[in-house]
């Protein structure tokens, strides 16, 4: 007698919601994680709700999670990015696998990175994205960090000045989030979200997330290479604007994360960030998402994948 499994069919791929498409991010914590058909079941003191998997970009889980086997089964099929994190967010440490099963990005930020010419080709563009009408492409890499260096300075006292929130510095201690000034812990915490989403995108496309450019020797160096991009658009200013309006509030970090979520969604970031990561990473539109399977072969160049070849062999040989 054959069992039968409860809940939904596993999805197909084409059933699944496309990257660009999907909603951001979602942080959980103090919280029962299971799985209902489709979605998500989230169980905390104030009741249930259901998250539709296959629509969401990145699951967030801080300190007091539990998740079953089942939830994480469905997590897997949907392609969702989960980040464990510490708590507020501070720290990161996982992701699901990727939606994208071809290894285009993969491939091609191999290649890129493994050249010195092209590594600093990429290193260049990802500045000149952030200095659009500057010509930088003849800067070396230490012009260009301390360029960037200078720029970010000049971000922070900018917001300082257009909020009234004090400045100094920037500094926290990732292992107390809670001994930081208000705007530190604000600014840690739309950083993370920022980290969240990047470390989402690069994984779901198929992209490695250590195979930084300017960033290197850490398994999140192109997350920090590709979040740094938007910080001065989003992570700086909401945290600033935050601090402004709930800079007492004992739950700043939460406030902060609702309000990256917001404008993550109103400028349509997970759709923007899709373009720029192809672009950087030079891969066609629409070239990065074929699902297939070859073979390669250092003098025939690739394969077809599922050939029986010692069986064409054999008949050649006869």
């Amino acid at each position: 007698m054959v069992k039968k499994q409860a809940g939904a069919k596993k999805p197909e791929r084409y059933e699944l919601g496309r990257v660009r498409d999907r909603i951001t991010f979602l942080y959980l914590e103090h919280a029962k994680l299971n799985r209902q058909d489709s979605a998500i079941q989230v169980l905390d003191d104030r009741g249930i709700v259901y998250v539709p998997a296959a629509m969401l970009s990145v699951l967030m889980l801080g300190p007091g999670v539990d998740v079953t086997h089942r939830a994480m089964e469905l997590i897997g099929e949907a392609g969702l990015g989960v980040v464990w994190v510490g708590e507020q967010g501070v720290r990161q440490y996982a992701y699901g696998r990727p939606l994208n099963h071809s290894s285009a990005l993969l491939v091609a930020q191999a290649k890129l990175v493994s050249n010195q010419r092209s590594r600093v080709k990429v290193a260049r563009e990802m500045y000149q994205m952030r200095f659009p009408e500057d010509d930088v492409s003849q800067l070396t890499m230490q012009q260009l960090r301390g360029k960037e260096g200078a720029r970010v300075r000049q971000v922070y006292l900018d917001q300082s000045l257009r909020t009234g929130v004090a400045w100094s510095r920037r500094e926290y201690n990732p292992d107390n989030f809670e001994s930081g000034t208000p705007i530190n812990k604000a600014l840690t915490a739309a950083h993370q979200a920022l980290y969240g989403l990047s470390y989402s995108v690069i994984s779901a496309l198929g992209a490695s997330p250590g195979l930084g450019f300017v960033h290197t020797g850490h398994d999140l160096s192109f997350v920090y290479d590709f979040a740094d991009l938007y910080k001065a658009e989003f992570s700086i200013p909401v945290a600033f604007s935050v601090t402004e309006k709930y800079g007492d509030d004992s739950d700043i970090g939460s406030r902060v994360r609702l309000a990256m979520r917001d404008v993550f969604v109103e400028n349509k970031l997970l759709v923007r960030m899709v373009k720029d990561l192809k672009a950087l990473l030079e891969i066609p539109e629409d070239d990065s998402e074929v699902d297939m399977v070859s073979l390669w072969d250092d003098r025939l160049g690739l394969q077809k994948f599922g050939v029986q070849y010692h069986e064409l062999q054999e008949e050649d040989s006869r």
